[in-house]
């Protein structure tokens, strides 16, 4: 970005100076050397800034997202606002219907709030199996986790090894904080998910997720009735619950 577009961002400028350039580069980096690549967006505010990064810079990813079947109205629209601003159309995966029903049948709507195991099974029934079909001949992929968001992310790398997938994994904004993630939004005027400002910080399935209290941290939002260690669907942890180890991968 040249100086007369940080002039004209104002105040945001100095994120933009300091993070934006390494955000650009590391999105044309995997564009450039790691296709086919794909950005993972669930459509938070995170995924809207690499969503914007992406399609702003005009580089080869492919962008998705797993239509659980559970997503919230305003999740939804926020699709047709990216279609509308960007012209493109983010692409869904969703789970085999008939899975669905039979989880239905065993555990009903309310077993995840009683068994774990229940949990996480519809996750691997509703995100899991479609993400898996998603990443399918990719050999990369994106995604917006921050260090700061729970203690199972603390230790994330911005480029990783995803042994479970067999690919390169990129979290281009690993060491940035909410603060700078909004002023991105703010600075670029990016949509967003409307639930955030109704108090949602972490957004996924509407019967998973709430809105945070003050102080909390954002992922306590996600699978609040369960303890901060197991609140992962999967993606980027093990069956154990724990965070899956990855391996840096050298510039």
């Amino acid at each position: 970005m040249d100086q007369s577009t940080l002039s004209r961002r104002g105040a945001h400028s100095g994120l933009l100076a300091h993070k934006l350039p390494r955000l650009e580069n590391m999105v044309r980096e995997i564009a450039r050397d790691f296709s086919p690549a794909a950005l993972a967006s669930s459509l938070g505010a995170e995924d809207m800034v690499l969503t914007d990064a992406v399609l702003r810079l005009g580089v080869e990813v492919e962008i998705f997202t797993l239509n659980t079947g559970k997503l919230h109205p305003e999740t939804l629209a926020l699709m047709d606002a990216v279609e509308s601003r960007y012209r493109y159309r983010i692409r869904t995966f969703e789970p085999d219907p008939r899975t669905v029903q039979a989880f239905l049948e065993a555990h009903g709507e309310e077993g995840i709030y009683r068994s774990l195991t229940a949990r996480k099974r519809c996750c691997e029934i509703r995100k899991l199996a479609p993400l898996r079909l998603a990443l399918k001949g990719k050999r990369a992929w994106i995604t917006g986790l921050r260090r700061e968001q729970s203690v199972t992310r603390a230790d994330i790398q911005e480029r990783e090894i995803d042994a479970q997938h067999g690919l390169a994994k990129f979290n281009p904004l690993a060491h940035w904080s909410e603060e700078e993630v909004w002023d991105y939004l703010r600075a670029f005027d990016v949509p967003y998910n409307l639930l955030h400002d109704q108090g949602f910080r972490s957004i996924g399935c509407a019967p998973c997720t709430r809105p945070v209290a003050p102080g909390e941290d954002p992922r306590a939002g996600r699978w609040w009735w369960e303890a901060p260690a197991s609140r992962e669907c999967g993606l980027h942890v093990a069956p154990d619950g724990k965070l899956v180890r990855s391996k840096q991968v050298q510039p």
